[in-house]
């Protein structure tokens, strides 16, 4: 599916909506995700569980700036996936591993935040890391590319 009919079968949904775009929002995102990456990294060593919740989270921030930098936001019960896929849908073919790794990752955190006996091992959160560190860096460099005037300061 196109880009193009992937946004309109989202916005039909109720799983997008347009927004204008907000360059001020879409650096705060960036520099949080890139927060969130410190975070995780300090926490491999005392929660694994944590470290793969936060690596997430900083792949969803930097994920949902790429989207209001398009002018799109994700709408209602479905907002993790929304992002996940719209990503899958904008991000060129070669980036389709690191989009299929944010998909297993957005799965195992839920489960890890909302079920009892479930565990994550230091080489899950250490790969969770690499993984996050990889996906904010592409969409810190794509933002920078589609930039209006430079505008970026991360």
């Amino acid at each position: 599916m196109t880009f193009e009919k992937f946004v309109e079968e989202y916005l039909s949904k109720g799983l997008l909506k347009k927004q204008k775009p907000n360059l001020n929002a879409v650096e705060k995102l960036i520099i949080r995700s890139i927060k969130d990456l410190k975070t995780a990294k300090a926490n491999l060593v005392i929660d694994e569980g944590i470290a793969y919740s936060v690596a997430y989270l900083a792949m969803l921030r930097s994920g949902r700036a790429y989207m209001l930098l398009k002018g799109y936001r994700p709408a209602d019960g479905y907002q993790h996936k929304t992002v996940v896929e719209f990503m899958s849908h904008i991000l060129p073919e070669e980036y389709k591993n690191i989009v299929e790794r944010f998909d297993r990752m957005r799965r195992k955190r839920n489960i890890f935040t909302y079920e009892i006996d479930i565990a994550i091992s230091r080489t899950e959160a250490d790969s969770a890391f690499d993984t996050a560190a990889k996906f904010v860096d592409l969409i810190k460099d794509t933002i920078k590319e589609n930039s209006p005037q430079g505008h970026f300061k991360f």
